[in-house]
């Protein structure tokens, strides 16, 4: 996937769907993991509101700055340690029960990649098992 800006949220619920249904599996789990450090997959509501906050919270306790005055880590010559921070907070990855072939997920769940070091190409992996 490719996240044209430096953050933005993705839905990753109709490919999963979509995964789950060709895989056959009726009772399991799926793990959907961000396979970058400055990424993350998480669930939560599919609601623009939310989202924007999201992003103005996690600006407020990591705040972008390329400088390496405030992270040690851009005097590595990086610009991200705020991306790697905001990860750490929402986390790698999600794993979700399958039932009867489906997602097993609550009413308002809604599986999420949530890029913050964005504008080139990224993976994320899901595995499913069960029966």
């Amino acid at each position: 996937m490719e996240v044209p800006e430096r953050r933005g949220i993705v839905s990753l619920q109709g490919e999963v769907e979509r995964l789950v249904s060709e895989s056959g599996v009726r009772e399991g789990l799926v793990l959907v993991n961000a396979m970058h450090i400055t990424a993350s997959v998480f669930i939560n509501d599919d609601e623009s509101g939310l989202h924007a906050d999201y992003d103005k919270w996690l600006e407020n306790l990591a705040p972008f700055d390329a400088s390496p005055r405030r992270y040690a880590h851009n005097r590595t010559g990086e610009d991200n340690a705020d991306a790697h921070l905001k990860r750490q907070v929402m986390g790698r990855e999600v794993v979700v029960a399958i039932t009867d072939g489906k997602l097993h997920l609550g009413p308002w769940e809604h599986i999420f990649y949530y890029e913050f070091d964005g504008r080139r190409r990224k993976r994320v992996l899901v595995k499913i098992i069960g029966e």
